[in-house]
């Protein structure tokens, strides 16, 4: 059987490329279907010839027809005789002795001219007591009059087809349609009458044939690599309309090293142990920078770390208590299966509505919360020490909290501003060419006045021994320490404030963006809160707290007309274009990393069999003899041992941030629903001119065949 490769990869059926004809689509697989009663036999063309019959002639075989001059031209009519072919192949075989049903494939190679006549492919569906001598008789119009054969063609083309509008569609897909001259065929049939050693050499004939065919597409699906710094679009929108621009501070303009990380864990771990009192031993665990992915579930109750699909399902291979997989099965009878409850999971802005039930982490400073209620579960299990989950939770989060609360993450990265933050060149570069261009600009961050600007200039203290790091320091004694340049002054420079119109710290997102009750406070360059009415958010000041309506009506800036950029997919941008009408960028660090990876060699032939390979089981699992089967099962596991591996090549424990396999993951799903535009940086911006439009990639509907080979957008080149 050939199938074509097309179809393989994007995973459409035999189906899906009967409608491709009668849609116009251009296909290169031939399909005829006979409806003759219940069986499920099948015959497959592979390549060679079988002794029950002689292959099917193309039309393209015979001879072409010339005109005055001897040139061979098109013929774009459909005659009687177009279903010769058909009768032929039909009528040379011997009747099986049971009543079936057939699906001949058959491999077309050499593509010929346009001038060339083009291939006769016919679709039709007969009543089961239509025999097939019968059929091979039928011209075209007495065969589209037999009983049933529209109501079936309808049927599987889900469109109404009326005779008239049947012969019209034939006749546009014999003028579509590529012409492609046809091997020779092999005949596999699944009946009884065949013996189980050729069944099952077939199959694997089949699936050589198949391999080879996709190997030799690796070459030519690498050269269309995606760009890792291209902005994709979920749903459409233009710069043009675009006049305000607005950011958040943390991983939107300023990036931070991996280093940071390790600083938060070992910060939580040490307050867990001091204020908690937490066994010493937890001291001996240390961050593991490549444990956890974003987006990830804990299950408070059960103490068991987790990646859940957009339909609310659990991975399985990626559940965790501790730093230990759970097995399959006992996953399984905990959740009585797969499927997790919607009563079990958060609300649609990510909050459990039902308690502590299931948390999920989107921040990116959540990494290292993960990793230490790993690290603590494993260490109760290691030593047997009986624990109540939810307790373990609220004592993790509340130290993750005091790491940020209490300004202890925020001195250590300010007394080593060059070992946490990346330089923000780029970041620099997107705020001038927006200024340049008369945007307006403005920055909304939960982060302090301290961390995001220098508040006073203060030689440093003779005595450097005091730790920054440690969770009992007095702030005051620490404070000299912050004589350089912090935040967006080392990120942007010491103007950075004239780039922005407006400028907001501790604004307590996502409170921020629905709550009206807290006003703005202006701050001077002191940290001084003054206690005057704010009647206007002037350029050059800084103002704590607020709210987005008392912004919306001092600055007048609604509606489609504002961008704003987080890194938070429910804490910075799901009010914004829920509520208010904004349209949001998603910035997503991780996706430059998972675009390398996918435009790797090894990832892009892997990926590419497991489609094809799917592809096979989907069209063999309908033969139900136990050879067949033995064979399919085979593929099947062969398919989940390559889906495994795959997920490896992202993280070993959780795989790719944005799939389960095959379904998109939670964290997808909702990238989807609140993000217009997502990105790696902010930088990504310098590569387009601020009057393009983002499409997003029209990718079929299950029930859509594909409009062409290529269907999706081409990533962005400068």
């Amino acid at each position: 059987m050939h199938l074509p490769l097309n179809d393989l990869i994007v995973g459409f059926g035999p189906i899906s490329a009967f409608t491709q004809i009668l849609f116009h689509s251009p296909i290169n697989v031939q399909l005829i279907l006979g409806f003759h009663g219940g069986s499920k036999s099948r015959a497959f063309s592979t390549g060679t010839r079988k002794k029950d019959g002689p292959p099917l002639r193309t039309s393209a075989e015979q001879e072409p027809r010339v005109n005055g001059r001897g040139e061979r031209r098109a013929n774009h009519s459909a005659p009687r005789n177009s279903l010769d072919q058909w009768r032929r192949g039909a009528s040379d075989r011997p009747l099986q002795s049971e009543s079936s049903s057939t699906i001949c494939y058959r491999e077309n190679r050499g593509s010929l001219n346009h001038n060339t006549s083009p291939y006769k492919l016919l679709a039709t569906a007969t009543d089961r007591h239509t025999d097939r001598q019968t059929m091979a008789s039928l011209s075209m119009s007495a065969l589209l009059k037999t009983r049933g054969c529209l109501q079936r063609s309808s049927s599987l083309c889900g469109a109404v087809l009326t005779g008239r509008t049947a012969r019209a569609r034939y006749r546009a897909a014999c003028r579509r349609v590529p012409v492609t001259r046809q091997g020779s065929v092999l005949y596999y049939s699944s009946s009884s009458s065949s013996s189980g050693p050729d069944v099952a050499q077939s199959l694997w004939a089949v699936y050589n044939d198949t391999r080879k065919k996709t190997e030799d597409l690796i070459p030519e699906i690498c050269k269309n690599a995606v760009n890792p710094d291209t902005i994709f679009a979920n749903n459409e929108m233009s710069l043009g309309d675009i006049e305000i621009y607005g950011f958040d501070y943390d991983y939107t303009l300023a990036f931070y090293s991996s280093q940071l990380h390790t600083l938060i864990f070992n910060i939580a771990r040490d307050l867990l142990i001091a204020e908690h009192r937490y066994p010493e031993g937890l001291r001996e665990y240390e961050y593991v920078p490549n444990f956890a992915v974003r987006g990830l579930h804990y299950d408070v109750q059960k103490a068991l770390l987790m990646k859940i699909d957009a339909f609310h399902y659990i991975q399985l291979g990626t559940v965790y208590r501790g730093l230990h997989p759970v097995p399959d099965e006992e996953v399984i009878a905990m959740y009585d299966g797969c499927h997790v409850p919607l009563e079990n999971m958060s609300d649609f802005y990510g909050k459990s509505s039902h308690g502590y039930t299931l948390k999920q982490f989107m921040d990116i400073f959540s990494l290292p919360e993960m990793t230490l209620l790993s690290c603590v579960n494993d260490f109760f299990m290691r030593h047997n020490i009986d624990y109540e989950p939810v307790h373990l939770y609220k004592d993790v989060k509340a130290a993750i909290r005091d790491v940020h609360v209490k300004g202890i993450m925020y001195r250590a990265v300010e007394a080593d501003i060059d070992r946490y933050i990346c330089y923000g060149e780029q970041s620099h570069a997107v705020l001038k060419k927006l200024a340049e261009d008369g945007k307006k600009m403005f920055l909304i961050t939960n982060s302090p006045l301290d961390f995001v600007s220098v508040l006073r200039d203060i030689s440093p203290p003779n005595d450097k021994t005091s730790d920054v790091t440690d969770p009992t320091a007095d702030l005051h004694q620490t404070a000299e320490l912050f004589y350089r340049d912090r935040g967006m002054n080392y990120i942007v420079g010491k103007d950075w404030r004239d780039l922005f119109d407006v400028v907001i710290v501790q604004a307590d997102k996502p409170g921020f963006f629905n709550d009206r009750r807290k006003p703005f406070r202006r701050v001077t360059d002191k940290g001084v809160l003054l206690w005057d009415r704010i009647h206007r958010l002037e350029k050059g000041q800084i103002y704590k707290q607020g709210n987005l309506y008392e912004f919306l009506r001092l600055t007048g800036w609604r509606g489609s007309k504002v961008l704003y950029f987080g890194d938070h997919i429910y804490s910075d941008l799901a009010d914004l274009t829920l509520r208010h009408g904004w349209r949001t960028g998603a910035i997503i660090p991780e996706l430059r990393k998972e675009i390398k990876i996918m435009n790797t060699e090894q990832y892009v032939h892997m990926m590419s069999w497991v489609q094809a390979l799917t592809g096979l089981i989907e069209c063999m699992q309908v033969n139900r003899d136990p050879v067949s089967q033995a064979v399919v099962q085979e593929w099947i596991k062969e398919r989940d041992n390559m889906r495994s591996q795959s997920k490896d090549i992202f993280n070993a424990q959780f795989g790719s941030l944005f799939r389960t396999y095959h379904n998109p993951t939670y964290f997808s799903r909702r990238l989807a629903r609140f993000a217009d535009i997502y990105m790696p940086s902010i930088s990504c911006l310098l590569n387009y001119d601020f009057q393009h439009t983002f499409f997003p990639r029209r990718t079929p509907l299950q029930h859509e065949a594909p409009l062409g080979p290529n269907h999706g957008s081409r990533p962005h080149q400068d």
